[in-house]
């Protein structure tokens, strides 16, 4: 895919959903989210969004810090990193700390790298009974990332 000129647009909660939706790989977008940012091109269609959040695990959710639980993109070039970095940016203006996010096994992490966070942990499959309100599939080993 060419390089399409990006720039950074506010997404409403719906729409980013419905985003990640039609374009994650794995992933349903998650349930809540405190802020999520888009990535258009020049004539206004929007290409990537990335949705921030509470963390999902409950010994990182120290009011500090925030997770990216959820990206998508259509695979316009460089709008990951695009998004990761923004969103850092964006946390940082509103008073947070600390930005992490995960990566499956397999992925390699080149839009994080790309935005400069580091890979700071990394963490096996997570065991658990799969119920409808919390699916539990796919289990895989990941990679928690931070910003810097």
């Amino acid at each position: 895919m060419s390089d399409i000129p990006l720039h950074l647009v506010p997404v409403r909660s719906r729409e980013a959903k419905d985003f990640v939706r039609v374009w994650h790989r794995h992933h349903p977008p998650p349930a809540g989210q405190i802020f999520a940012v888009g990535a258009a091109d020049e004539t206004g269609i929007l290409r990537a969004v990335a949705i921030v959040s509470r963390p999902v695990a409950r010994h990182l959710d120290d009011g500090t810090t925030l997770e990216v639980t959820g990206t998508a993109s259509d695979g316009a070039r460089n709008a990951n990193s695009l998004l990761y970095g923004a969103a850092w940016r964006a946390a940082k203006a509103l008073g947070y700390r600390r930005l992490v996010t995960y990566t499956q096994n397999g992925e390699s992490g080149a839009s994080l790298r790309g935005a400069g966070w580091r890979v700071i942990a990394s963490r096996p499959p997570r065991a658990g009974r799969h119920t409808p309100s919390r699916p539990r599939a796919g289990h895989v080993s990941r990679l928690l990332w931070e910003a810097l």
